[in-house]
């Protein structure tokens, strides 16, 4: 009997330990599932926080472009007004040094009459009265001189600048006409373009930069302005011609600001 029971109770024992066994297999897995769910969860918020720093850095990123992008147009602006600045100095020096010469001219001697009345006597000559006794015709007043190149150019910038597009497109067009021939006529036909899109009179905008396409073929205005013109046609809703626009650019103008942004255009989906 004895025997038996023994029997049994070795029977219970071995057949009691896989099942042990596989338990201690269950709980080990559970918490390796565990330790790599807490893992994955870490891994997650690591990637959210990264996400919002780079999404931090993009906008930083994208004001300091706009900042430095301000800062080379007004500093464009800087060098074009004291260029223009040089060009009226040195047109007024130009002016003055024929003013003197003709000052001094007028101021020689003239020479001795030869003949007619004797050294120290009376003259006898004396002034011819008008016809009729009428008095002499008073001098004209003279024209009324134009605005200096670089004042006029300066003032209607810095309506630009302000964004008085009306008065600078104004401005801009009197300069035109007052100084058609100048070496900022053509910055002047740009930035018409650029006071009408601001508007957001898109087509009259590359009315514009179109004329200053055709009348000053070599102006170094020709990447912006046909990048812009870019710009216009998509507010229009006409892309098909926009990517002409960009294209252009891209292949005459690579290594230029505009074409950079040309690329960027292409580029976008």
């Amino acid at each position: 009997m004895t025997r038996r029971v023994l029997t049994a109770t070795m029977s219970l024992t071995l057949l009691s330990a896989p099942a042990w066994a596989a338990n201690r297999d269950m709980e080990r897995l559970q918490i390796q599932v565990s330790t790599l769910q807490t893992q994955i969860s870490d891994l997650q918020k690591v990637a959210e926080e990264n996400l919002k720093e780079l999404k931090r850095l993009n906008e930083q990123i994208a004001a300091q472009s706009a900042a430095f992008q301000k800062l080379v147009q007004d500093r464009r602006a800087q060098d074009e007004s004291a260029q223009l600045g040089l060009k009226e100095v040195t047109e007024r020096m130009s002016d003055l040094a024929e003013r003197l010469q003709d000052g001094h001219s007028a101021s020689a001697p003239a020479p001795a009459p030869t003949g007619g009345a004797t050294f120290g006597g009376p003259s006898t000559t004396s002034p011819t009265p008008s016809a009729g006794g009428a008095a002499p015709a008073t001098p004209t007043s003279p024209p009324q001189t134009l605005p200096a190149p670089r004042e006029l150019y300066s003032q209607a910038y810095a309506d630009y600048a302000r964004g008085n597009y009306d008065v600078a497109v104004q401005g801009f067009q009197e300069y035109l006409r007052s100084y058609p021939n100048t070496d900022f006529s053509d910055n002047a036909q740009y930035w018409i373009g650029e006071c009408l899109y601001g508007k957001q009179k898109y087509a009259e905008a590359i009315e514009a930069w179109n004329t200053l396409l055709r009348d000053f073929p070599s102006s170094d205005k020709l990447p912006d302005a046909r990048f812009k013109k870019g710009l216009a046609l998509e507010r229009l809703g006409r892309r098909s011609q926009a990517l002409v626009e960009y294209r252009y650019v891209v292949d005459r103008y690579p290594n230029s600001e505009a074409g950079r942004k040309a690329r960027e255009k292409l580029s976008a989906p």
